[in-house]
């Protein structure tokens, strides 16, 4: 096999110095080899797929994996499917590290591995350590990743709280893709929602009825109160400059609250963006004029217009009103063309179900910039998020009015909970989050079952320490004696994970859903090989010592006493744990070999579940996501 195709870069391992485990995208390299070869030696005469697939098959006798590529290819052949999976099975059998490539029913190509292939990528996991799962597939790509962007008005309702937490995710994605990832906040603290915001302080700080248009809640009074400890005099000064204190005070109270929350979520960002920036640096006036000299702009009924409709949208923009105000959207104008003049490739914006009206207008805008709306810029629709208990939808926030906030979900549910719960589903798909569920501590509680993947391996590294027994040496190292069951199990489930990380982290289509649509079944598969139960005097996978602190895993070569032959540190059960991760932010010790572009997805902390979680309990249609038990302490401190 070309070892350029068969080492893709989808890995993030370091090369091997003896046996190279063979993983799905280097079978598909593979695959892709022998179809040049046979077309290139007259075998066959057809088309290459734009994709091959290499899947797990079923059943254990049907090989490690099996591809339907001859299926794809026999059209174009004008040959039956088992004919041609015929003259590929050889090609594909000769490859390293393949054992052999038999043809099966119609024409499908099941392939069996060495076991020596399969139980090096154990050895590669260690030695890549965080490197494991990351590509350099976006390298050299500059991306702004503008997401929650919420006015300092409120808390962050529930809403912004899935946006927290899937724009996180997406962020550690796409720079575990190699990309240069600068997370963004777009505020406002000026406007009509301001000014709401502030008549309605000014009526809690006197003890008057909030404004028939203003905001209501506990949180309007706590922050008025505030206003006058740090500044008594307020209500006593004229009543314009009585406002600008309050305007200026309360905005930036509820903005660091805002803040806090979002951090106590785990969610952090590079820059927060004040509008107010685009007015005193004239970016409105060079967005106009840009698309002037484009020739875009047009005058009509006293207003200036950008003529979005040469690019599809359902019809024209203005940009100054007949009065001479601007407009919001030539704000949005200026706003895309800062990003892109500092140098930022992609613009992804992720945006609420409301917003959905706004995407015509922007790819729009876009190319009246010049620019390619599909290269140069991503805007994602979220759908609505509710909060069920006792089967019926929460509607009031005890401190917010009649808006739930981020607070009172993690309240109710916990951090890490409601993290997974809300990454766990495509943007696209509106979902009920269920009280009841999420906190439950039973095996119905999805997230509850994925926390096993990491737990589980913790506990064994910290008996293997307390045994003190070390991971050996690379060179001791058998790949061959990992063949049980449930190693080969674990060990082809990591192998996936790299391609599962870059497709889900690949820009266009695969953004709106894939941070959802993609990690998260990877980690619902974890679990149950990494705690397989005991066979016949055999230890399950995963477990270092016996009682006493003797090495026993199966995998081990006659090693000094003590020492754990295999120079895995037990890691083919710890890979799991780097496909669930760790919380940010937490003040809690994690394992520093748990990969960031995994955590990605899951973000949790690590709660104690029992002993037999299974697959698919509890977890609802694909309008509906659930999450994870509140945490308890971690078993994985070093």
């Amino acid at each position: 096999m070309n070892s350029s195709r068969r080492k893709t870069d989808v890995t993030g391992a370091v090369p091997s110095t003896s046996v190279a485990p063979v993983t799905p995208a280097d079978l598909t390299a593979v695959i892709s080899d022998a179809i040049h070869t046979a077309i290139q030696s007259g075998r066959i005469a057809a088309e290459v797929p734009e994709e091959i697939r290499v899947e797990r098959p079923r059943h254990r006798g049907h090989g490690d994996y099996s591809t339907n590529v001859a299926l794809q290819l026999a059209k174009s052949a004008g040959l039956p499917a088992r004919v041609v999976a015929e003259a590929l099975s050889p090609l594909v059998s000769t490859a390293t590290g393949v054992a052999k490539a038999e043809v099966a029913g119609p024409g499908f190509l099941n392939i069996t591995l060495e076991s020596a292939a399969i139980g090096a990528l154990a050895r590669d996991i260690v030695l890549a350590g965080d490197a494991y799962g990351r590509t350099d597939r976006l390298n050299g790509l500059r991306l702004n990743l503008e997401f929650v962007s919420a006015n300092p008005t409120g808390p962050v309702h529930i809403g912004g709280a899935r946006w927290a937490v899937v724009g996180d995710v997406l962020a550690r994605l796409l720079e575990a893709a190699g990309a240069d990832v600068s997370r963004e906040y777009y505020f406002n603290d000026a406007g009509v929602q301001i000014d709401r915001f502030v008549r309605s302080l000014l009526a809690a700080a006197q003890g008057l009825p909030v404004p028939d248009d203003g905001y209501s809640g506990a949180y309007i009074k706590e922050i008025a109160d505030a206003v006058l400890r740090h500044h008594p005099g307020a209500l006593d000064l004229p009543e314009s400059e009585s406002a600008a204190v309050f305007r200026a005070a309360g905005t930036q109270l509820m903005f660091d609250e805002i803040k806090t929350s979002l951090a106590a979520f785990g969610t952090h960002f590079d820059t927060y963006f004040n509008e107010k920036d685009l007015h005193d640096q004239g970016d409105l006036d060079t967005a106009v004029t840009r698309l002037r000299n484009g020739g875009h702009v047009y005058e009509a009924d006293g207003a200036v217009w950008l003529r979005t409709t040469d690019f599809g949208d359902d019809k024209d923009r203005v940009l100054v009103k007949s009065d001479g105000s601007w407009t919001y959207f030539t704000a949005d104008c200026a706003y895309y063309l800062n990003k892109r003049s500092r140098g930022f490739e992609r613009v992804v914006i992720m945006l609420g179900a409301d917003h959905a009206g706004y995407v015509g207008r922007m790819r729009a805008m876009a190319a009246c910039f010049g620019d390619d709306p599909d290269r140069h810029l991503e805007i994602l629709i979220g759908q609505l998020v509710n909060l069920v208990r006792d089967g019926r939808p929460v509607r009031m926030s005890k401190r917010a009015g009649t808006v739930l906030t981020l607070d009172d979900l993690t309240e109710a549910v916990g951090t890490d909970a409601a993290r997974y719960a809300l990454a766990r589903a495509g943007v696209d798909t509106m979902i009920d989050l269920d009280i009841d569920l999420l906190t439950r501590q039973s095996n119905d509680n999805p997230v509850h079952y994925v926390q096993y993947a990491h737990t589980r391996p913790c506990s064994v590294l910290r008996k293997a320490r307390e045994a003190g027994i070390d991971k050996g040496a690379p060179e001791d190292f058998d790949p061959t004696r990992l063949t049980h069951e449930r190693e080969v199990e674990l060990l082809a489930t990591l192998a996936e994970f790299p391609q599962v990380v870059a497709t889900a982290a690949t820009p266009g289509g695969a953004l709106p859903g894939g941070a959802g649509r993609h990690v998260p079944p990877l980690l619902r598969r974890l679990p149950g090989p990494a705690a397989g139960r005991r066979g016949p005097g055999r230890p399950h996978a995963g477990t270092a010592v016996a009682d006493g602190g003797r090495p026993t895993r199966a995998a081990q070569r006659p090693a000094p006493a003590r020492r754990l032959g295999t120079g895995t540190d037990v890691r083919p059960a710890r890979g799991a744990a780097r496909a669930v991760g760790r919380r940010y932010g937490a003040d809690r010790k994690m394992s520093p070999t748990t990969s960031d572009a995994a955590v990605a997805c899951a973000s949790t902390n690590h709660s104690r579940p029992s002993s037999n979680p299974k697959t698919g309990a509890g977890i609802r249609t694909s309008t509906r996501s659930t999450g994870a038990s509140r945490p308890v302490p971690d078993t994985c401190e070093r």
